[in-house]
């Protein structure tokens, strides 16, 4: 039979409040961005049927919401990882 091994032991994690702020602050930066798109479907809608490179602003901000929120995750992860690296260096010993 397979199995797995044993389940990591999981301690302190110094970087918990820097991931914490860092993630609230990625929030709003979207929600900000997000915000901008609803405001321009109530109160401009005319503005997303305008067409540009061939495509409409709705197509381009919509793949553009979503493009944001995969590079915020990375960004995300890679800020976490050295914080946690620094922070929680003296953890692994």
């Amino acid at each position: 039979m397979g199995g797995h091994g044993p389940a990591v032991k999981l301690g302190k994690d110094n970087a918990t409040g820097y991931k914490s702020a860092l993630g609230v602050k990625l929030f709003f930066v979207y929600l900000v961005v997000y915000i901008g798109f609803v405001a321009i479907n109530v109160f401009k809608p005319e503005l997303m049927e305008e067409v540009i490179g061939g495509q409409s602003v709705s197509i381009i901000y919509g793949f553009g919401l979503i493009i944001l929120a995969l590079i915020m995750a990375l960004v995300y992860n890679a800020m976490c990882g050295k914080a946690e690296a620094r922070l929680n260096k003296d953890l692994d010993k």
